[in-house]
């Protein structure tokens, strides 16, 4: 039985090494993983933990990965894990061969395995999980459920994980079912107790108490957005289940029961999961007409089904905000692997020339301050708000700032005219631009009983909101529209650079979930004599930095998670800059991108160009 360890011969490190947790679906080991991570988070060392599933509902493989890094890296690192936790035999063979060499292989041993289902570069630590489990309970269910926690106490031994910081959190997990917790924290000490009975511990991977980990909050950003639109003042979501977006509305959903209801039981909120995609942004539309502050939240394939609505916000110019939390395509595709796929179909989404405006988050912080900003620029803006997250950030909880709130702080709603204003005999018209920056005003229901109503149109009219098929009126309208586009560039959060310690004419320009790979990969080609000035674009359309960089710099790789390269085809269509200086730098394979790609690719391409 290999459960030998050889200490000189596997790696060595201390609060930098990745743990990959090989699990079957619907086994139950999911709370288990969870409790790993956030052990080692409550060590003060930064993690950053990756849900990787099939989007079946049991059955199939699942993995969960942990990367642990005092320097707080908070991207994928790249390549195998450092200590691979083999539990399904299904994927045994694939999970072995992905260990880094002189990496850690633990996996449950009752049953013997023949040697040449190991490696030789790999040191083996068997525990006998299962015959262990199988001693101390006789219920089956049992027996699955805590052979989890036996195994996170072996594992807990095996490389410094403080047993007391674990029992801290069942302890808050479970609070007040203490029975649930003795059972949990026996179940902990009946694997810790085996492996420093039975084996040489600590392994070369071992955790000491730090403190990266700071005021840092640990939040996904699926919840962090459902926070920022309550915040935000949204009191209507319509939506329909879809991954990964559907974690977003049950989390408005749990807000609003905290922090919309008052103490009379009454609710200030209105949840509806509506029949399809289509229907949902339908009443999205229909509350934002009448007032509200709406949102739907989907992912790609509902984003193909909204069109026909979506345009309708956009010419008859009613607000509306949509998450997209986008995923792998085209179609279904791969619906839990992540990918930044939307980004053309979202800003000139719906038949016709539209151009809508796109908020990217990089982390769960700005998909707190994005999904509030988006209802102000919704309003003000009288248009649909795009805020693009995807699977990573959207799905995984990561470390984040704190989020903060002035108290002070007022809704945007826009140009609404008053009751007072008409009234007053102020001219109404709805699609009248009277300031110049391509915004009208606009009534809500109700405002007055004679004055300030208009028909609502998803047809040509023209700027009093009568119905027009003339050249001249089309024309005017979709010119105001183009101006309103233009207005918004003042008002998406611009883009933020950040320049080379040395000076350079290189630049890379990257956006969401890429943005902790882009900081860990400039580290790396720095360390090779490349020194890149970085952009990362917030918003679109984009400000006149944009161009301002792109202008300063002989090349800029452009780093994406698509195969086509869809922000740049909207930096050459919207800035008219020459295709020949921006290079793409694309991965697109449904896992996150890592720093190792990027380096890599990007010191492949510098290479290639002065060769």
């Amino acid at each position: 039985m290999l459960q030998q360890l050889d200490r000189q011969k596997g790696l060595q490190r201390v609060n930098d090494f990745v743990v990959k947790f090989a699990n079957v679906n619907g086994s139950g080991s999911a709370s288990a993983n969870a409790l790993f991570a956030r052990s080692v988070l409550r060590m003060g060392i930064a993690a950053t933990p990756r849900n990787i599933f099939p989007s079946n509902i049991q059955g199939l493989p699942t993995w969960y990965e942990v990367r642990i890094s005092d320097a707080g890296h908070l991207a994928a690192r790249g390549g195998g894990p450092d200590l691979m936790v083999a539990m399904n035999p299904q994927t045994w063979d694939q999970d072995v061969r992905s260990i880094e060499a002189g990496g850690y292989l633990f996996f449950d041993n009752t049953k013997q395995m023949p040697a040449a289902k190991f490696r030789s570069d790999v040191v083996v630590v068997g525990v006998p999980l299962t015959e262990i489990t199988n001693k101390a309970y006789s219920d089956p269910r049992q027996r699955q459920l805590f052979k989890n926690i036996v195994s996170l106490g072996a594992l807990s031994a095996l490389i410094e994980l403080d047993p007391v910081v674990i029992e801290q959190l069942l302890d808050e997990q479970f609070r007040g079912r203490e029975k649930l917790i003795a059972a949990n924290v026996e179940a902990l000490h009946l694997g810790r107790d085996w492996l420093q009975r039975n084996l040489t511990w600590p392994i070369g991977l071992t955790l000491r108490p730090s403190d990266t980990v700071g005021d840092r909050i640990f939040i996904d950003g699926n919840s962090a957005a459902a926070l920022g639109a309550v915040y935000g003042g949204a009191t209507v979501c319509a939506w329909y289940p879809i991954t990964p977006s559907t974690s977003l509305a049950e989390a408005f959903a749990r807000y609003c029961g905290r922090m919309r209801i008052d103490k009379a039981g009454k609710k200030s909120f209105a949840i509806v999961q509506a029949e399809d995609e289509l229907a949902s942004i339908g009443m999205v539309i229909g509350a934002a007409w009448n007032g509200a502050r709406a949102f739907t939240a989907t992912s790609g394939p509902g984003i193909s089904l909204m069109q026909e609505f979506v345009g309708l916000a956009y010419f008859a110019e009613i607000p509306a905000v949509i998450f997209d939390v986008q995923r792998a395509g085209p179609s279904t595709g791969m619906p839990t692997r992540t990918q930044q796929t939307d980004i053309t179909a979202c800003a000139y989404a719906s038949h016709g020339d539209t151009k809508h405006v796109l908020l990217i988050p990089e982390d769960p912080h700005e998909c707190f301050e994005f999904a509030a900003l988006a209802f102000d620029l919704a309003d003000r803006l009288q248009t649909p708000i795009f805020v693009m997250l995807d699977l990573e950030i959207g799905m995984n909880e990561r470390l984040t700032k704190p989020f903060q709130w002035d108290d002070r702080r007022r809704m945007d709603r826009g140009k609404v005219m008053s009751a007072e204003a008409l009234e007053a005999g102020k001219l109404f018209g709805r699609y009248l631009d009277v300031d110049d920056d391509g915004i009208a005003y606009r009534t809500l229901p109700g405002t007055h009983p004679t004055r300030g109503a208009f028909f609502t149109r998803g047809t040509s009219k023209d700027r009093m909101a009568r119905y027009s098929e003339e050249g001249a009126d089309y024309r005017e309208n979709m010119e105001r529209l183009l101006k309103k586009h233009a207005t918004a560039r003042r008002l998406v959060p611009p883009a933020i650079e950040r320049k080379a310690d040395e000076p350079t004419r290189l630049g890379a320009v990257y956006y969401g979930s890429t943005s902790p790979a882009i900081a860990e990969a400039d580290l790396l080609l720095a360390g090779q004599g490349i020194h890149l000035d970085l952009l990362r674009v917030r918003g679109f359309p984009f400000g006149d930095e944009v161009t301002a960089f792109i202008d300063l710099h002989d090349r800029v790789y452009v780093v994406e998670q698509n195969r086509d390269g869809q922000l740049r085809s909207l930096l050459v269509n919207e800035l008219e800059i020459d295709p020949k200086k921006l290079t793409k730098v694309l991965h697109y394979d449904g896992t996150p991108i890592s720093a190792r790609f990027i380096a890599t690719a990007i010191a492949d391409l510098v290479q290639e160009a002065v060769s």
